[in-house]
Order: C-alpha cells, then sequence, then structure tokens
C-alpha cells in the first residue's frame, strides 16, 4: 500500500491519487488531507470525487467521511455504464469528471457519466475550459468522447450539470505539444446569470481593449434558469496545436472591471511566452502523459501545484518527470520511462 502525506496539497493531491490507484490498482493510504487548509480534511466535493472513484473502481474505502484527514483506498476493477453523482453543492463538477476519467480511458470502458454541482467555480477548470481546451488534447491522444454542459452552476448555489459520454478508446498515446503555431481564433464571452446584462458588457469593453478582439470576437451569454446568480468572463485562444482558455469570474466587492483585468493578465502572460500550454492546462497534462509513458508541452513557469502532483505521480507509475527553464517565462515539461 502506497502511503501519502496529505499535508504536501490540497484536493487535487487526493484526487490525483484517486486516479492512479484506479488507473495501476495499487492500494493507497493518506493521512493529513488538506492539512494546511483553513477547512482541513475532506469537504463535500472530496466525498463526491472519492464515491465516483468508489463506484468506478468497485472499490473498498475507510475513512470517507465529512472532516476526515485519513483515507483508505483499494481498488476493485474498472466498471463502466451509466453513472450520476451529485454534489450537493458548489464543489467543482469538473474536478469530480478529472477523478474517474483517466481510469476508464486507460482500462478501454465506456461509460456516461453525469455529475451536479459547480460548473463555474474559481477554485476549479471550468466547464468552457474542458471542452475547449482539455478534451481536444486528450483526443489527440487517443480520447473517444463527447462532453456537453447540460446547465450552469455557479458558486455559492452550484445545481449545475455536465455529462461526458466515454467510448472505447484506446490507452493514452505519447504527445509533443513543443510548439503553439499561429493563432487562428480567439474570442471573449461573458456570462451571466440573474444579473445586469451591463456586467458582462463592461468586462467585455476590457477584454477588445487589452486583446485587440474584434467585431465578432466578443459575446455576451445570458444563463437563463440557472440555480443561482453568478457571472464568469471566458477568454479563448485557438492556435495551430492547442487552445488556452482563460476565465475571470465576477465575485462581490470586484469590479468587472478588475474581473476582466485579471483574465486578460493570464492570456497575455501566455500569449507573450509563446507555449502551449497555460499553468491550468499544464497541471491537467501531467497524469495523461505519464499513462502514455511519455510525452513533453512547454508552458509558464510552473506551480508547486504541478510539481506536488508530478512527485506523486512518480509514486505509482514508473516514470520521470523533467522541469527545464528555457528561460525569458517559458518551460518544456517533459515525461519519460
Amino acid at each position: 500500500m502506497i502511503e501519502i502525506d496529505g499535508h504536501a496539497g490540497g484536493g487535487q493531491l487526493l484526487r490525483t491519487a484517486l486516479a492512479l490507484s484506479l488507473c495501476t490498482g495499487e492500494p493507497f493510504a493518506m493521512d493529513g488531507i488538506r492539512g494546511k487548509r483553513e477547512r482541513p480534511g475532506l469537504l463535500r466535493q472530496h466525498l463526491t470525487a472519492v464515491e465516483a472513484a468508489r463506484d468506478i473502481g468497485g472499490a473498498t474505502v475507510e475513512g470517507a467521511l465529512p472532516g476526515s484527514m485519513a483515507l483508505r483506498f483499494t481498488p476493485g476493477g474498472i466498471r463502466g455504464g451509466d453513472h450520476r453523482w451529485t454534489i450537493g453543492t458548489a464543489g467543482s463538477t469538473t474536478l469530480v469528471l478529472q477523478t474517474v476519467l483517466p481510469a476508464l480511458w486507460m482500462h478501454g470502458v465506456a461509460a456516461s457519466l453525469a455529475i451536479e454541482g459547480g460548473t463555474h467555480n474559481p477554485q476549479a477548470p471550468s466547464a468552457d475550459f474542458i471542452a475547449d481546451a482539455f478534451l481536444p488534447v486528450m483526443a489527440k491522444m487517443g480520447l473517444e468522447a463527447s462532453f456537453a454542459l447540460d446547465s450552469h452552476g455557479f458558486y455559492p448555489a452550484g445545481g449545475g450539470c455536465i455529462r461526458l459520454d466515454l467510448h472505447t478508446s484506446s490507452r493514452p498515446a505519447a504527445l509533443d505539444l513543443s510548439t503553439r503555431g499561429e493563432i487562428v481564433e480567439k474570442h471573449a464571452r461573458a456570462i451571466v446569470s440573474a444579473i445586469p446584462s451591463k456586467i458582462g458588457e463592461r468586462e467585455l469593453i476590457v477584454a477588445k481593449a487589452r486583446l485587440g478582439l474584434v467585431e465578432g470576437e466578443a459575446s455576451l451569454h445570458a444563463v437563463h434558469g440557472a440555480v443561482g446568480p453568478g457571472n464568469a468572463l471566458s477568454i479563448r485562444f485557438r492556435a495551430e496545436h492547442g487552445t488556452a482558455v482563460f476565465t475571470g469570474f465576477g465575485e462581490k466587492r470586484v469590479t468587472a472591471e478588475a474581473v476582466a483585468e485579471r483574465a486578460c493578465a493570464q492570456a497575455r502572460a501566455w500569449l507573450d511566452a509563446g507555449v502551449v500550454a497555460d499553468t491550468y492546462l499544464a497541471d491537467q497534462l501531467l497524469l495523461p502523459m505519464a499513462l502514455a509513458g511519455g510525452g513533453s508541452f512547454t508552458t509558464l513557469t510552473p506551480s508547486d501545484h504541478a510539481r506536488s502532483n508530478a512527485a506523486l505521480i512518480e509514486k505509482f507509475l514508473p516514470v520521470e518527470f523533467e522541469f527545464r527553464d528555457d528561460g525569458r517565462g517559458r518551460w518544456t515539461v517533459a515525461v519519460s520511462r
């Protein structure tokens, strides 16, 4: 059984451990889960990820209780079919998806997954990121799947739903993403739910000015029927060899202009560095490339989050990660056996 110190990271460390355990069949024990967080231990969204991993993997689980800081997870066989999980809060649906997707893919199991909760959460990849940035890269690695955002779920109300239909796919194949190529499409979309449209319009004014967007490269989308109010600015740049999505989230006492400025600053840093993967996509590429046994990509300065994830992956899989500083804010991350 692999022993893991949960103090070394947050919920992502747990989700990565669950995914790796399902992929390899190796049980693990994690203590000190989210030990350095203001609210340590398992929260509702983490418990849903554990529940999903248990269902997909026919696993035996000990310690899956609210606030628990210790978990024992022993996987069985991978199960496809229809699954539906409800977080019950605005906790991230996309992070639950990414907990179970690698194992289903690696084991060639078809499944239909529906997850209810938050779809646009400041602490997680948005549904737009999954659809436009993450899944297209996975398709290049061999994943065959279709994704849908059934309904939006904003923080703090949640109530959204995403669906993924996964077809029987070949195992992940190695991929080199060293060159971004030319930008072929750019677009900013302001999403508003139960708040004045003017907020989204103000965000788009900033995005147009900061990113040089022209007519047809910006749009306003009013959501109807969401459980609660919310706002997100989603900026998408599609290049020849990859797509980047940057998201700003509206929050109380923060102006629309400030929300847009933050998202535009992230986009500009990525544009100026000339890399393929932004910081968030870089985090998501580590596990699939490790499962493929090889691959590389260029990115911005790797986060501590990415480095701790890489170290955990090396505990489960016979691979090594290299983080190379190429200078001027550009890095190369490579994985090999």
